[in-house]
């Protein structure tokens, strides 16, 4: 925790409503969002017991499993939910958009949007990942048949919780890792978990402050969990008997629906908070960054989109290379996200002020026509000096950009009580001198950071064929098996 978030969260706990961590939204929200409310069986991995599914407000879609234990059962409802999400999901790509050709010259495409999936929390990311794994490895032909949506269904779940782990991704969101990105309150990490308490103090009830609103929200019976695991009581004072209800009376009965009501009571208040949590994060500005790493998830949803029929499903576990490149790919995207975060947003950078990784301050001294005549040939190089109060922990020679602009970059050439003294390097034109309004002037405002976007270098990997033998050679090609499907909690 930073010293920043730590002082907004005091203030939340003085002030009795969360303070915001950021001046603008960092997260694409879709104009039609998928929302899914899962829960699932108490001392079972994927289980699943229910879900509230819909992509508005006011038209969800309940499904429940009215005996979770029962694979006939689970499997049909992984089918019906399958449906619904394949649904979405082509109903979310939108026009195709031509692209210029690429390095190699072969035209591409995008499509004009893409699916966006939204549930409570991190454990609603975590099932359905579970959930992914447990169905895309089925079989549709056999005596264990499952229809032909459920591995499809199985596939596109690991994808969109592959993504979720990308930085800067909004393909899958957790309702709480957004709004924690947003506002700091005065209750711990793990309250904030609660998306009802979190909610409870960024936007309480009338009548109510923070604390009493989040307190409020620890009654299960006000508001039952978001999910996926159920209130403990409620498993054993209603769900159990419910289940063994149904177990006597079989389908279609009273029974069933006497379950399917009482489900629908604990996941519909927590849909209900999805919604006014979606509504929250619309309502602020986007940032200027946010567009671009949608346009990336667009990318890498067409790619797979194109591509789904001519591979395996996933393997539980990737080949080294793999491995290693996607944990690169990780690497640079939070390197990116880091960066673009701070330049959208002035709270944002504010961290790495208190940090010392950027510095703040008015120009005092300017000269904008400033030549390097050291080598064969002048080139512009205009000195700045800004004086700051921030504490700069950054050493002479270190690349720094502007934080408005960050196209225009310098390297800093002193350090002392007169301020810093830097030497601009880039981002002025292709002239020797600048173009107008390139060069800040003196008295100007400015912010200069270390933080560069995709300042993160590509790295070069063996091919599968040449993995090396520290790695354990050349892996064998993945083709599925049997043992795929099996799992001790499926």
């Amino acid at each position: 925790m930073s010293a920043l978030s730590s002082l907004a969260r005091l203030e939340a706990a003085a002030a009795g409503v969360a303070q915001p961590l950021a001046t603008v939204r960092h997260c694409h929200v879709s104009d039609r969002p998928l929302v899914l409310v899962p829960l699932k069986l108490a001392g079972e991995a994927a289980a699943p017991l229910a879900v509230m599914v819909g992509g508005e407000p006011d038209d969800p879609t309940t499904l429940i499993v009215p005996q979770p234990r029962n694979r006939d059962l689970r499997f049909a409802f992984a089918s019906a939910l399958a449906k619904i999400v394949l649904n979405h999901i082509e109903a979310g790509r939108g026009a195709v958009e031509e692209l210029p050709p690429g390095k190699d010259g072969e035209e591409r495409i995008r499509y004009g949007d893409a699916p966006q999936l939204l549930v409570p929390n991190l454990g609603g990311v975590a099932f359905l990942r579970l959930l992914g794994r447990s169905t895309r490895f089925r079989s549709t032909e056999g005596p264990y048949a499952v229809d032909a949506a459920v591995p499809v269904f199985g596939r596109w779940l690991t994808w969109f919780a592959d993504r979720h782990d990308h930085p800067g991704s909004s393909l899958m969101g957790a309702m709480t890792q957004l709004l924690r990105l947003h506002w700091a309150t005065g209750q711990s990490s793990l309250e904030d978990g609660n998306l009802a308490a979190l909610l409870g103090w960024i936007d309480p009830p009338d009548g109510l402050d923070g604390p009493a609103a989040a307190a409020r929200a620890e009654d299960p019976v006000v508001s039952p969990p978001a999910g996926p695991a159920t209130d403990p009581t409620f498993d054993n004072e209603v769900l159990a008997p419910a289940i063994a209800a149904y177990d006597r009376s079989g389908p279609g009965s009273a029974a069933e629906e006497r379950l399917r009501a009482a489900l629908t009571s604990q996941l519909a208040p927590t849909w209900d908070l999805m919604w006014r949590a979606v509504g929250l994060l619309r309502a602020l500005p986007e940032g200027a960054s946010v567009r671009g790493r949608w346009e990336r998830d667009r990318d890498a949803f067409t790619y797979y989109h194109q591509t789904f029929g001519e591979a395996y499903p996933q393997p539980r576990r990737d080949p080294p290379v793999r491995a290693a490149r996607r944990l690169h790919d990780l690497e640079r995207a939070q390197d990116a996200y880091d960066a673009q975060r701070a330049f959208d947003d002035p709270l944002v950078m504010a961290e790495h002020r208190l940090a010392g990784q950027a510095f703040g301050g008015v120009v005092t001294d300017c000269d904008p026509t400033r030549l390097d005549e050291t080598g064969k040939r002048p080139k512009l190089r205009p000195h700045l000096r800004v004086s700051t109060a921030d504490p700069v922990r950054l050493d002479v020679g270190t690349t720094v950009c502007s934080a408005a602009r960050p196209a225009l970059k310098g390297r800093i050439v002193e350090l002392g009580d007169g301020g810093v003294l830097l030497e601009l390097t880039g981002g002025m034109g292709r002239k020797l001198t600048p173009e107008p309004g390139a060069v800040p002037r003196v008295g100007d405002r400015v912010c200069f950071t270390s933080l560069t976007d995709g300042s993160f270098g590509a790295a070069k990997f063996p091919d599968r064929e040449n993995t090396p033998w520290t790695h354990g050679g050349p892996p064998e090609e993945y083709a599925p098996t049997e043992d795929d499907a099996d799992e001790d909690w499926s």
